[in-house]
């Protein structure tokens, strides 16, 4: 059975008139359970992240001073929320939801997070709306009990993930990629394993042509053991940050082509939603339920 990651802490509301679609958290999971695609009984609620799991990670005065609330201002606008323990605790349930699914994903070769992906995070500090950084947490969890020893991370999100790369940097076990616009956000990037920045407006034909040469190579050359795969949806053509011009299909055709080299390779996997800021917000819960149905088509 699919496991899904979701709780109500992932849709704590933001002051009115901010640009991040909180609403797509409690949406994804409506849409499809609507249609038949899960049953409730596929969601499931995490705890909190316990510190010490945390500390495999980031640093321990950063997990205090977000403990304790104590962040400076410029800390505050770099993450870009305004921060409150209620934020904190939301990010403590997204990465153990993360670590959760992981564990699932062992048993069951996939997984879902509802939420996720926030890969902007580093060992110290926090940017790009991200506090912790859950794939970082999960994977290195992984690595600490010994239960994956070759773990590769998927990152097609348009925006590069910096933090994840620079936690990773000298980590030769896990094997980084990040497929990402080459002059969006972050303007200074780190250093992936592999790195592919994209032009602007690139479109279905020519994006799917290069993640069709590299994901199966990636699976031969890395011979992963686990896989991580950040399905940000921010490369739509809709997307007010993405600059690219990625059709819903194409998306769907992205998604499709990871997850089939990961179940043909009989590699558990760990998806996670990452971004998506389109105007329209149909257009980002559509673009996620798709990535959870190519899923259960593939694997159930």
């Amino acid at each position: 059975m699919l496991k899904i990651a979701w709780s109500p802490n992932y849709c704590h509301p933001l002051p009115s008139g901010h640009r991040f679609p909180m609403e797509k958290y409690e949406l994804i999971p409506e849409q499809l359970e609507y249609e038949g695609s899960i049953a409730s009984s596929q969601l499931f609620k995490p705890e909190l992240l316990e510190k010490d799991v945390a500390l495999l990670t980031h640093s321990e005065q950063y997990f205090d001073d977000l403990e304790t609330e104590n962040i400076a201002p410029q800390m505050v606008r770099k993450i870009g929320f305004p921060f409150s323990k209620e934020l904190f605790k939301r990010e403590l349930t997204i990465t153990q939801g993360t670590i959760d699914c992981a564990c699932f994903a062992l048993k069951n070769q996939i997984a879902f997070n509802v939420a996720g992906g926030t890969h902007h995070a580093f060992y110290e500090s926090g940017e790009g709306f991200c506090i912790l950084n859950d794939i970082s947490v999960a994977a290195n969890y992984l690595l600490y009990k010994g239960l994956r020893n070759r773990i590769l991370i998927i990152d097609l999100d348009v925006h590069q993930g910096n933090g994840t790369a620079s936690i990773f940097s000298k980590e030769e076990r896990i094997f980084t990629f990040s497929m990402h616009g080459q002059n969006n956000y972050p303007l200074r990037k780190e250093n992936s394993d592999l790195d592919i920045g994209l032009p602007d407006g690139i479109d279905d034909t020519r994006y799917l042509s290069l993640l069709a040469y590299q994901i199966p190579k990636l699976f031969q050359d890395i011979e992963p053991d686990f896989v991580f795969y950040q399905a940000g949806v921010d490369i739509l053509e809709t997307d007010r940050l993405g600059r690219l011009k990625i059709t819903r299909n194409g998306c769907l055709e992205r998604d499709n082509l990871v997850l089939k080299n990961c179940y043909s390779n009989k590699v558990p996997v760990v998806v996670v939603m990452g971004g998506g800021y389109s105007t329209l917000l149909t257009d980002i819960v559509e673009a996620h339920c798709n990535t959870f149905r190519t899923a259960m088509n593939l694997f159930f």
